[in-house]
């Protein structure tokens, strides 16, 4: 069979987070393999409660290790770079990225064990990397984060570009402007395949630059009677020097809480990228401030329940406590499904007497994503054969998609796990390969359908109630089934205990069950369980979850 080229995202396409993507050239079936992006995404207490971070399933990549000749990454923000770390063991090839980005993927292999010199800094468009059939070079683009690149991939059936994360920002202050002559020289020879960017497609007003807040949030900054509170990624480093130059202008010192944000300052700092970044003090120093000439740069703008702004609300973090009058800035747009914690910790901050700020207040926040009007520009600019929306939710990729055809570019939606034939002068769908999530539970690593977080969520749901029954030599019961619950309510429909109810129940059936239930610990355990789910259905009008413990005497 010839040589094809494909496309295949295994996280990040039908969802914002957790990108991955994975380009091949060969036979079929025997494809060289680079990846594109070794992201995160979060858990939420809802549907994963417990979980720390969230991996793409790279089932896939493993049992084609030796086919993976590299990892490019393109930017360093968690969903793109964060399970680097993690996941880099089970696939071992070389990782590159420009050095801000390498810094901090170097950081997260040594936490993990790996040495940091399986990371590669390379340099910026026009350099090049040669791996197996590709030519992959790094292309400055503009976004929230410094050094964000775009790829150009070079491949025997033409050239790809994969976007990354990107805006049409001419003054982003920290990281490259758009170059829009660059690009249209890259893509001057004609571009196969534009792998796209999608998550603001439904926003239909051009792109703002992160230079039009700085007049606006030094204002809100200097009007500010007390204590300053800034929130905002720490991974959006251009903010962090817009607000820390706005804090200093109003004669404010400034002190970053939260370890990522001062990994980050420190990160941006080594490598240049930050020259200019404000002095900082300590939370220890900022406690001997006068509350009016301080501002706290803090982690959490998401709600994170133990970053430092959600402390906050909480009442003190690292010595530190807010009052009436005091002012919290979210400088950053809420991600969607994190309504209700920012909320929450809105609410918080506001029984304190603390005013909030929001970016619908005012010009307090920018994207660092293109909107609609920016996305239909690039496409004129790279004028490629065809698009290929990710990074986004179905519906984005959807969208994306139809405005590309009707530009006249061919182009297909393509999920997690799809994998596209790019050969030809439209995508074709060649393979469905199944994927899914890893998650991090603590420090080991459980697959979504092992079962973990299923019964995680069925004991929060349901409750839970542990059976202990103790049977001596001759398979009699020695005193009573003992029962203990949890989540579960004391009192049942009977005005009596429910471990009352429970273990009368289990007597009774114990003390009448046949010889060859009472001998098979099996039997003996599926009965227990009947009875105990029918008694909490009569009482309370529940069926907890039940766990068995069967002792016998020897």
């Amino acid at each position: 069979m010839s040589d094809r080229l494909i496309y295949m995202p295994l996280g990040g396409a039908g969802e914002i987070g957790m990108n991955a993507y994975v380009y091949g050239y060969g036979a079929p079936g025997k494809e060289r393999l680079i990846v594109v992006d070794l992201g995160v995404t979060f858990p939420d207490m809802d549907s994963t409660p417990g979980v720390d971070l969230i991996f793409p399933d790279i089932t896939w990549l493993k049992e084609r290790r030796n086919q993976i000749d590299a990892i490019f990454i393109t930017h360093a923000h968690e969903d793109h770079v964060g399970a680097v770390g993690h996941l880099w063991s089970e696939i071992g090839a070389p990782v590159f990225a420009r050095p801000f980005t390498a810094h901090l993927a170097r950081m997260k292999m040594e936490d993990h064990g790996h040495s940091p010199r399986n990371v590669k800094t390379v340099m910026k468009w026009p350099e090049t990397i040669d791996v197996g059939p590709f030519k992959v070079g790094f292309a400055p683009i503009s976004h929230s984060i410094p050094e964000s690149s775009a790829l150009v991939i070079d491949t025997p059936e033409g050239r790809v570009l994969h976007s990354g994360d990107f805006k049409i920002d001419t003054d982003p202050g920290v990281g490259e402007p758009f170059d829009h002559e660059m690009f249209k020289d890259i893509a001057k020879n004609g571009i196969k395949a534009l792998v796209c960017d999608s998550t603001n497609v439904f926003s239909m007003h051009p792109g703002r630059s992160e230079a039009t807040l700085k007049t606006s949030i030094a204002e809100l900054i200097a009007k500010a009677p007390a204590m300053v509170v800034a929130t905002t990624f720490a991974s959006n480093v251009a903010r962090l020097r817009t607000l820390a130059e706005a804090a200093t202008s109003s004669g404010r010192s400034i002190c970053l809480m939260g370890r990522a944000m001062r990994k980050m300052v420190q990160a941006g700092l080594e490598t240049g990228v930050l020259d200019d970044f404000p002095t900082v003090v300590s939370s220890d120093e900022a406690q001997d401030i006068p509350r009016q000439n301080l501002m706290l740069l803090c982690t959490g703008s998401q709600g994170e329940r133990r970053a430092a702004t959600a402390q906050l609300a909480n009442g003190k973090f690292q010595g530190i406590s807010l009052k009436e009058g005091d002012m919290v800035l979210f400088s950053s747009s809420t991600i969607p499904g994190n309504e209700r914690d920012v909320i929450r910790i809105m609410n918080q901050f506001s029984e304190q007497g603390v005013d909030v700020v929001t970016d619908r207040m005012g010009d307090y926040h920018v994207s660092g994503h293109a909107n609609r009007p920016d996305l239909m520009e690039m496409h004129k600019i790279i004028e490629p054969q065809m698009v290929i929306p990710m990074h986004g939710e179905h519906r984005h990729l959807r969208e994306h998609a139809k405005i590309a055809e009707n530009a006249g570019y061919a182009s297909l939606i393509c999920v997690n796990g799809m994998m596209l034939d790019l050969s030809g002068n439209r995508p074709k769908v060649t393979e469905y390969v199944e994927t899914g999530r890893m998650y991090l539970d603590g420090s080991t690593q459980v697959g979504a359908l092992d079962g973990v977080i299923r019964d995680r969520l069925r004991m929060a749901l349901y409750g839970h109630v542990i059976v202990t029954v103790i049977l001596d030599e001759e398979d009699e019961m020695i005193g009573e089934p003992w029962c203990e619950t949890r989540g579960l309510p004391e009192m049942g429909s009977s005005n009596a205990p429910l471990v009352d109810a429970l273990e009368e129940d289990l007597s009774q059936f114990i003390g009448r069950a046949n010889q060859k239930t009472i001998t098979n610990d099996d039997k003996l355990e599926e009965a227990i369980k009947r009875i105990a789910r029918q008694t909490c259905q009569t009482e309370i009008g529940k069926k907890p979850e039940i766990s068995i413990v069967i002792s016998r005497l020897m």
